[in-house]
């Protein structure tokens, strides 16, 4: 579980607000026009991505912003491989361009609780009113199945509901929860960020950080 993480500030103006599967879909795309024996043609299972923050400016559309970066975590033996493919590397996001720039290593920081923005897990034939049960099940089965202490729950919004999302993928919307896991110890909040919870996580989903850096989200 050595692991580090890559930060990159970006130059470009919008975002898709919903860009977790087009963003992977622009990676995957540079990636299989490369012609690198050193680079796969798809994102390894053990590349995570975090979806790009901003601020939201009109239905569907955020706003790049100084604290808007994109961020990475690979095996520490990897990182001047990823490091150097991802480093000015231009991507067309539905149409929005940002090029990533001054990238800078990070060394994972343990908290005993982190926070996920977006959660997603496989929930079949389950009626409307129950799937926050049926989702904090699989919550703490994930949790379990990791070997992993700590008690998972969905925050509310600021509007007092509870922190619903959904994700884009082509024609499909895939529904999920915001997710914050509390009582970890070092060990266990360093494994949850790098193991992550629930499916999609190529998409940004189930990246957890520490909760100090909520101010940062958007």
């Amino acid at each position: 579980m050595n692991f580090l993480e890559i930060q990159y500030s970006l130059q470009g103006k919008t975002l898709p607000a919903d860009h977790g599967y087009a963003l992977y879909s622009a990676v995957k795309k540079c990636l299989q026009n490369l012609s690198s024996d050193d680079l796969p043609s798809d994102l390894p299972k053990d590349i995570h991505l975090c979806t790009i923050p901003g601020i939201l400016v009109q239905p569907g559309v955020i706003c790049l912003n100084r604290g808007s970066r994109l961020r990475l975590r690979c095996p520490s033996h990897q990182i001047q491989l990823w490091y150097r493919f991802f480093h000015n590397q231009v991507f067309n996001i539905q149409g929005h361009l940002i090029r990533l720039v001054q990238p800078r290593i990070i060394l994972p920081e343990a908290s005993s609780t982190l926070a996920s923005r977006l959660v997603t897990f496989k929930l079949k034939d389950i009626d409307h009113a129950g799937v926050p049960q049926h989702f904090l099940k699989s919550c703490q089965t994930g949790l379990e199945r990791l070997e992993i202490k700590g008690k998972a729950f969905i925050p509310s919004d600021p509007d007092g509901d509870l922190a619903r999302r959904t994700l884009q993928i082509k024609d499909k919307k895939v529904l999920g929860f915001s997710v914050i896991v509390e009582g970890l110890s070092n060990e266990d909040s360093l494994k949850l960020q790098w193991h992550g919870l629930g499916g999609r996580q190529h998409f940004g989903c189930g990246w957890f950080y520490p909760v100090k850096e909520l101010g940062n989200e958007e």
